[in-house]
């Protein structure tokens, strides 16, 4: 029987699950290094075993974060379908590390730790557990870890089969990357929920248009990507991704193309508002075009369908069957925030705390994804798990960023933190200390399951603070992981325009802000920046997803900070915020306008 192959989401699956067993084990830096890695296989469009038969280990050592030890483990992997270091985790502790871990807060000592007093290997057995109230019996857990573990398993439910978009999208863009030299090809995009940006993705969905379809299929179910072909059409095939993820490839004719890519792009919603719209003005919309009787309007392109039926062009992002149709018609849809327009980066970690690059790596990463400026924001003494710096250390990271600013040319590097706001909403820091930063932000990372009154009270009294800049990922979700904390937004959103303090939408697999609350702090007049999260010097890639997430909130190039150059950055920051005097920011300001 033949040894099935290694995809990319298997090395990633074994890597994370590596990770969180030697987390458990509290293993010093190594589960770092295969998270990094994990997350920069996640980042590539090729299959890793199509890189390893081009050139070997080399190609495999070129990948962002991968070094010369993980990437001879890859090699084992994909020369022998194995990893010996894998396998005997897996023998002495036999339960799904990686999926029980999904669980919203339960991290992988606890996931050793019902394994222990209970057996339990698979998310049904903790599930199990918990419904027959054996969990709550446990040492160190009672009745409340119990209930919340219920409610993590029943929010996984909700995303079941489906994956966060930062994962699929270079896969996908990996198909398209094969497919559009393919002799014949004249189009060929992603449709659905993708396309969309959405921040879970169900399957992969391709539209194309080709004088050669024949050869078009035949390339198609070659692809390494592809491991089953689950029915085929003249021109529809519906496979199964070696992702696991299914989809469709659609062959169209050129002239119902706009049309097609409009239906199957969706939303669902979104399109009964558009064929009711054109029911109302006399014409029908279909797949194949938009009709006045038995004659096709238009179809060719998006753009005419929109035309013709009386709308503005609407993006993909906001195609989700709320008021986008009314708006479109009365020419009001704004201009949303063009990809790449960012500036700066102004989430940073590095390996002060839990980064994986130095400070001047970072730089260089940022520089060259056409960034001009970032801030190093490591995380504060609070977070200890995080290595978090106290004043001290804070101290001495300034003294290095001066020394590399020096030496930098057109890039500059912002003192600032990721402050810890502690449980009764005061900060992880002294004012004498946040003073010499250019920018303060500050995050929720601990005493996460306080009531919504109270933790919500923890966060206005932070907000209030005259130094406070920015609020990072301020509802403390991870897509299809972890919901996030009680909170009463709208009154977040209230205090941040009271007290002058930007929100942030994080780019990371957090996506935090959602979508919904991007929009009502826009319309509050509350600024935003948009921000990698990057933890790695392959994470800069996450400041498209954190774009893509301020679009499905209607953001514009003018509602985000960075996307101003320096100088209008810091002037647009000392705009906002309530009192600068004596701080970096105001010190940064006055040195950068004379």
């Amino acid at each position: 029987m033949p040894r099935k192959k290694v995809t990319n989401r298997d090395v990633i699956n074994i890597f994370r699950e590596i990770a969180l067993y030697l987390r458990a084990q509290d293993v010093a830096f190594k589960p770092q290094a295969y998270e990094v890695a994990a997350e920069g296989i996640a980042g590539i469009r090729g299959e890793l075993a199509d890189l390893y038969k081009q050139c070997g280990v080399k190609c495999i050592d070129d990948i962002p974060g991968v070094g010369r030890d993980l990437s001879a483990k890859i090699e084992e992997l994909l020369a022998t379908g194995k990893l010996d270091v894998y396998d005997k985790l897996k023998k002495k502790y036999p339960f799904d590390m990686l999926g029980i871990s999904r669980i919203q807060d339960v991290g992988p000592k606890t996931v050793f730790k019902l394994y222990r007093a209970l057996k339990t290997k698979t998310i049904a057995d903790v599930e199990r557990a918990a419904k027959q109230n054996k969990i709550a019996s446990i040492p160190g857990m009672g009745k409340k870890s119990q209930d919340k573990i219920l409610r993590g398993i029943a929010y996984l439910k909700d995303d079941e089969g489906r994956r966060i978009i930062h994962d699929v999208l270079p896969y996908a863009r990996g198909l398209i990357d094969k497919l559009k030299t393919t002799s014949g090809i004249t189009h060929i995009d992603i449709a659905g929920s993708l396309r969309r940006c959405k921040e879970t993705i169900g399957d992969i969905d391709l539209l194309a248009t080709t004088s050669k379809p024949t050869e078009l299929v035949r390339v198609f179910k070659a692809l390494r990507k592809i491991d089953e072909v689950l029915e085929e059409g003249p021109n529809k095939l519906m496979v199964r991704y070696v992702n696991g993820l299914q989809g469709d490839l659609l062959i169209l004719k050129p002239d119902e193309y706009g049309a097609a890519l409009v239906h199957f792009t969706g939303s669902r919603e979104h399109n009964i508002l558009l064929r009711e719209r054109a029911k109302r003005k006399g014409m029908k919309l279909s797949e194949h075009g938009l009709f006045k009787g038995k004659t096709r309007v238009t179809s060719r392109t998006e753009e005419q369908v929109y035309k013709h039926l009386g709308l503005q062009f609407i993006p993909p992002e906001i195609r989700v069957g709320g008021d986008e149709i009314e708006v479109a018609a009365h020419k009001k849809i704004p201009t949303l925030i063009p990809y790449g327009s960012l500036k700066g980066d102004l989430q940073v970690q590095t390996d002060w705390s839990d980064g994986n690059g130095s400070i001047e790596e970072m730089a260089h990463a940022a520089r060259e994804c056409g960034l001009s400026y970032m801030a190093v924001t490591d995380h504060t003494k609070g977070l200890t798990i995080a290595h978090g710096l106290d004043e001290k250390r804070l101290r001495q990271q300034g003294h290095e960023i001066d020394r590399l600013n020096k030496n930098l040319r057109g890039f500059t590097i912002l003192k600032s933190t990721e402050c810890d706001v502690l449980k009764d909403g005061r900060l992880d820091l002294s004012d004498t200390i946040l003073k010499t930063l250019d920018i303060v932000s500050i995050s929720v990372h601990s005493n996460t399951t306080m009531n919504k009154e109270d933790m919500t009270e923890r966060i206005i009294r932070a907000l209030k603070h005259p130094l406070v800049n920015i609020f990072f990922h301020p509802t403390g979700r991870i897509v299809a992981k972890r919901k996030g904390y009680e909170l009463d937004m709208d009154r977040v959103i209230r205090a941040c325009h009271e007290y002058h303090v930007a929100l942030e939408v994080n780019g990371s697999a957090r996506l935090d802000l959602h979508e919904t609350h991007v929009r009502q702090a826009i319309k509050a007049g509350v600024r935003l920046v948009i921000n990698s999260d990057a933890h790695d010097p392959s994470h800069f890639q996450n400041l498209e997803y954190g774009i893509a997430q301020a679009r499905r909130g209607w953001a514009t190039k003018a509602d985000v900070l960075n996307t101003k150059p320096l100088k209008g950055f810091l002037a647009a920051l000392k705009k906002v915020t309530k009192s600068l005097s004596g701080s970096g920011t105001s010190a940064r300001y006055a040195q950068l306008h004379g």
